[in-house]
């Protein structure tokens, strides 16, 4: 049952991934009546803000828009950067509303920021430990290895479940500052709405999926030991 839902949610990621993208083709076209770019979006949302210490750069590559708060960056990718349109609009107001948490002390943001370093570190380890801990439980028994490995799993998935209230409150600081100052017009605000809707639905299956993986993982152990009963 966990394979098949874990089948049906990997589909629903990739209907999710083709629909993000296009609507950020759709929307990618649509230029905003003010003819701002998302560069000057960002710069304004942050001194709206009260935000002064953080810069807007440009970053390579589709949809590699994201906030730094080691260095403290808004990177907008080649799409967004320059361009005057509604996707432009929604991502760069987005990543700023990460900038915003940051500099308001947003609990889960500050959370995300403190599991970094260990969720590197069992991202690292954990295919390896899996690995290992499922061929020593089916060739002696043991399940200290595996019962590591699953641990290291769950904090990827705590991980990826931490991220949502993160994604979805910058989303929402994002279109509700575009509304309030007026930056795009009603029709415009829809497909910046719409994107970001998208956007946050694939957090919203990689956190199903890695529950669903946990989950499968977590009877294999179960299932040795009834064996061993």
């Amino acid at each position: 049952m966990v394979i098949l839902i874990s089948g049906i949610i990997f589909i629903i990621s990739m209907i999710v991934q083709v629909q993000l993208k296009t609507k950020f083709e759709k929307y990618s076209k649509t230029r905003l009546s003010n003819g701002m770019s998302g560069k000057e979006i960002a710069e304004k949302m942050l001194r709206d803000n009260g935000i002064t210490d953080v810069n807007v750069i440009s970053t390579p590559g589709m949809l590699t828009d994201h906030y730094n708060p080691v260095n403290k960056t808004v990177n907008l990718s080649e799409g967004v950067y320059n361009r005057r349109s509604t996707a432009a609009a929604a991502v760069a107001a987005h990543e700023c509303g990460h900038a915003v948490q940051h500099a308001v002390g947003y609990s889960m943001l500050q959370l995300r920021s403190k599991l970094v370093p260990i969720v590197s570190i069992s991202t690292n380890l954990l295919q390896w430990v899996l690995l290992a801990g499922i061929s020593i439980m089916a060739f002696s028994g043991n399940i200290l290895v595996l019962g590591i490995g699953i641990m290291l799993f769950a904090i990827t998935t705590l991980f990826a479940f931490v991220t949502l209230p993160v994604e979805y409150d910058a989303s929402n600081r994002a279109l509700q500052w575009l509304e309030n100052n007026h930056i795009v017009e009603p029709s415009e605000h829809d497909e910046c709405k719409d994107a970001l809707k998208w956007a946050a639905r694939t957090y919203l299956v990689s956190a199903l999926g890695s529950l669903a993986q946990l989950i499968y993982f977590i009877m294999i152990l179960l299932g040795n030991n009834r064996r061993n009963d």
